[in-house]
């Protein structure tokens, strides 16, 4: 029923919180941060306070706000009730911390300590993709999702307010947030607004789900066969690139779970090197980069125990690869721009899209 708790002082500082699911972005509390300046006094704070996606349900004791986050319709009262129990554990007293504080340690932003200081001020981002996807035998595309995330090496002085925003933020889904992200600017603009934190850190992960968004950057013409009663079957598979908006494909591995009563293979490659293990029936082409002018291929023969059955069904090939410089989902960032400091830092985003679980079925 209640998904999270936050704990906030009268200050607006998040010093406490809670979860009993999955985590919530702080930025939730966001809109009751808006309630809270909207109210003539701390009293008069809207007990429920609906939101796009949650219910925030809060009380004030003991001059500390409890904010509970709801995602479905139950009872308010239940809530604050459950809010007024969980309150009385809490013995308010008077504090033994010194009105004085060791300068540079503490802010009121709970990710960033204050007095950061820097000779390069630079901000940098990683925006990593992987496909997982699931081709059929006729090449046509059974299942495909992108998996991605936003990784960032922020070294900037002071208490810089950033702003990143994309050209194309409305195909990303199930976004996942660092606490810092103000959720509310996202929802309205589709822009991810914060103070960072000091460092490195994940500024967000998401999803992209809808098949015809996600591109397919390899294709692979194959053609296993084993023959009935015959000690021997053909091997022969071609990759080359799809849909890779220009950019090389490289590192490129394939890797085939041969069936049991293989016993050996004697195979030709194009390009690159092959390895076969006949104990744990694994085929490995370590293919390097595409070239458009000659694709890779493996061709061969495989050699099978005598007398021994047909295999039932062909071997799925598992491909590994990566795309320097290209976010297979489309998504580019447009600007970064920076407020509350006043110099200029260095800035820099870097795209790549690596297989997940890639699989061919033949």
């Amino acid at each position: 029923m209640i998904h999270s708790l936050f704990l906030i002082n009268c200050s607006g500082d998040i010093f406490l919180e809670k979860h009993w699911k999955s985590v919530v972005s702080q930025s939730v509390c966001d809109y009751f941060f808006e309630a809270q300046e909207k109210a003539a006094d701390v009293e008069n704070v809207p007990p429920v306070i609906s939101t796009p996606h949650h219910y925030l349900i809060s009380i004030y004791r003991d001059k500390l706000f409890f904010v509970s986050v709801i995602q479905t319709e139950v009872p308010p009262l239940f809530v604050i009730e459950f809010l007024h129990r969980v309150a009385d554990t809490f013995q308010v007293g008077s504090s033994n911390v010194g009105d004085t504080l060791p300068t540079g340690q503490l802010s009121n932003i709970p990710w960033r300590r204050a007095g950061v200081k820097y000779t390069n001020n630079e901000a940098y981002f990683d925006v990593v993709e992987e496909i997982d996807a699931i081709i059929d035998k006729s090449g046509s595309t059974v299942f495909a999702e992108i998996q991605g995330v936003i990784d960032a090496c922020i070294k900037l002085s002071g208490m810089p307010d950033l702003s990143l925003s994309f050209m194309n933020p409305r195909l990303l889904d199930d976004v996942s947030f660092h606490p810092c992200i103000r959720f509310k600017r996202w929802e309205s603009e589709r822009v991810l607004s914060f103070i960072p934190p000091d460092g490195n850190f994940r500024l967000i992960s998401y999803r992209v789900s809808s098949q015809n968004l996600v591109a397919i950057p390899v294709y692979v013409k194959h053609s296993i066969s084993f023959k009935e009663n015959s000690s021997c079957g053909r091997f022969d598979i071609t990759i080359g690139p799809k849909q890779n908006m220009g950019k090389t494909i490289e590192g490129i591995t394939v890797t085939v779970h041969m069936p049991k009563v293989v016993l050996n293979m004697n195979l030709t490659t194009t390009q690159g090197s092959y390895t076969f293990d006949p104990v744990t029936k694994v085929l490995t082409w370590d293919v390097g980069k595409i070239t458009p002018q000659k694709l890779p291929s493996l061709k061969g023969l495989v050699n099978l125990q005598s007398g021994a059955p047909k295999p039932e069904e062909n071997p799925s090939l598992n491909i590994q690869f990566k795309i320097q410089q290209l976010a297979i989902s489309g998504l580019k960032v447009n600007r970064l721009d920076m407020y509350g400091e006043k110099y200029k830092p260095f800035k820099g985003v870097k795209y790549v899209t690596k297989a997940g679980k890639f699989q061919v079925r033949t």
